[in-house]
């Protein structure tokens, strides 16, 4: 497993760190999109800055987006194989209003907008929110 994480790690010109090989692992097993605050919480003697300058650092190389839900507070989740973070990239994500869980819908592409001339894009993000098929059991 280690040498798998390695090698995405590698995939995306990032030098695998013990820190960054934890954090990874993290990301790859979670259905849903995680901050920096629980991810801080799952690494109780884990330096807030560390994991945040690999967060940064795992989002300046593609390895994943960050996502405002609308929450105050940027989640992070892993992105698809080839993504590179542009607009055509872009997919729907989903906030459940129960869990406060964040979840890619990867399979819906966030729609292209037509500006108006002269103006510019900066980023997109489209979040749908509701009850998750979890809590709505």
């Amino acid at each position: 497993m280690n040498e798998k994480l390695e090698q995405k790690l590698l995939s995306k010109e990032i030098k695998p760190t013990t820190m960054r090989l934890l954090v990874l692992q993290q990301l790859m097993q979670r259905s849903s999109a995680i901050g920096l605050t629980e991810l801080e919480n799952l690494f109780g003697q884990a330096d807030r800055t560390t994991l945040y300058r690999t967060l940064k650092t795992f989002e300046k190389n593609h390895l994943v987006h960050s996502i405002d839900d609308g929450t105050g507070v940027p989640k992070y989740a892993l992105c698809m194989e080839g993504c590179e973070c542009k607009p055509e990239d872009l997919h729907v994500h989903f906030h459940c209003t129960v869990c406060k869980e964040t979840f890619c819908v990867t399979q819906t592409s966030v729609p292209m907008v037509q500006l108006p001339v002269n103006f510019e894009l900066a980023e997109i993000n489209m979040v749908i929110k509701g009850t998750c098929g979890n809590c709505k059991k």
